[in-house]
């Protein structure tokens, strides 16, 4: 991130496939390549991208895990995130529990693990055949996360052996902030989205894997709209377009909303593998939209008197 309120954000749709880690890196790589090259410093994706996300039972494969970190430590060797801040999806086996997890990564170093905490149980969904939601260890905090072993390649390749791991956001050094919300959390009464809006966190990504129905993608829509409406901020939402090998349709709409207002969403039925979305946001916006409202301000001083 540059010193500057300025921001270049990037999300997209991927046509990610079950098991097809090559193709999959390989579609990640042009993601990146065309979020640098349209002078982003952050790019979100889809939810499992790195796997896809209808493996069903070989999510209770460990080698499904092992090629995910495989395919990690390729993005990383082939320069993903050099000059960028992504956003990966990817399973996880954190202390013998199955995690669906967020990866951030920035210059070749895992930032931070985030994994899931409200699975998607119904209609299509299975989620809890195969993941775990994940709660924070009584007596954990910020000063004190978890930590994550990584496979020992990451010391040998990038001189990393362990990465903080539980529901944290990041600070850079510009002083913006950036959390993560999953999928089927933006849906649910306490979405996750309201805590980070309250500790100050500004971008939130929401990385997906939100098959078609009719009407569904309006209520998509409604949900990051009042959000970003009541909270300020900015929600990036990425999905998987595609049938990722199964009888579902993911219907893309990639989007970005700053404030209430989309400012970008890429289309729900194209054949393109890879489509990336960027916007250009003033920070500024969005920490005036939320100091001009005196509910926001109270809530927040007694989040941040909760948490000392």
């Amino acid at each position: 991130m540059t010193a500057s309120s300025l921001v270049t954000l990037a999300t997209c749709n991927l046509n990610q496939w079950a098991l097809d880690f090559d193709g999959n890196v390989q579609r990640i790589l042009e993601s990146c390549r065309q979020a640098k090259q349209r002078g982003a410093s952050y790019r979100l994706g889809p939810e499992l991208e790195i796997c896809g996300y209808g493996c069903e039972d070989h999510f209770l494969e460990n080698d499904t895990f092992d090629h995910c970190w495989e395919s990690l430590a390729q993005l990383l060797e082939e320069g993903a995130t050099d000059g960028l801040m992504c956003d990966f999806g990817m399973p996880v086996l954190h202390a013998g529990v199955r995690y669906n997890c967020r990866v951030i990564c920035n210059n070749r170093k895992v930032l931070q693990i985030r994994p899931k905490t409200a699975m998607a149980d119904n209609g299509n969904y299975r989620e809890g055949r195969y993941f775990t939601a994940y709660s924070t260890p009584a007596g954990s905090s910020a000063n004190f996360p978890e930590k994550h072993l990584l496979p020992t390649t990451f010391f040998d390749q990038f001189g990393q052996r362990d990465v903080p791991f539980g529901l944290y956001h990041l600070h850079c050094a510009d002083g913006t902030t950036i959390g993560c919300e999953s999928c089927e959390e933006l849906w649910t009464p306490h979405a996750s989205h309201i805590d980070l809006a309250l500790r100050g966190v500004e971008i939130i990504g929401n990385g997906s894997g939100s098959h078609h129905e009719l009407r569904k993608l309006s209520t998509r829509m409604e949900l990051m709209i009042s959000a970003t409406r009541k909270c300020g901020g900015v929600y990036l939402y990425s999905n998987q377009r595609g049938c990722d090998g199964g009888r579902t349709y993911y219907d893309g709409s990639a989007m970005i909303v700053v404030n209430g207002r989309i400012v970008a969403q890429a289309p729900q039925f194209d054949v393109h593998d890879v489509n990336l979305i960027t916007a250009t946001v003033d920070l500024e916006d969005v920490r005036s939209y939320r100091a001009s409202n005196p509910a926001f301000g109270i809530q927040a001083a007694r989040k941040a008197t909760e948490e000392g």
